[in-house]
């Protein structure tokens, strides 16, 4: 059984792909940049790199330190 947030992850996850998909979609059909002053195709870029960061860490499992020998807290 599925917990709750790995559904809400999988969702978030599935947000993140259409972004990236309508994203590309405008990088692809925008005209081509002027060198260095054209903000708007920068900003495309920036958010591509920025849902791309994000799929990374929904896909990558974060090393999470235990010890070795379980002591009773207290």
């Amino acid at each position: 059984m599925q917990e709750p947030y790995e559904d809400a992850l999988a969702a978030a996850r599935a947000e993140l792909e259409k972004a990236r998909a309508l994203l590309q979609q405008d990088i692809s059909e925008y005209p081509h940049p002027i060198s260095g002053c054209d903000y708007q195709y920068v900003r495309l870029i920036s958010d591509r790199t920025r849902i791309a960061n994000c799929l990374h860490a929904l896909d990558n499992q974060p090393f999470v330190a235990t010890p070795r020998v379980l002591e009773p807290a207290g």
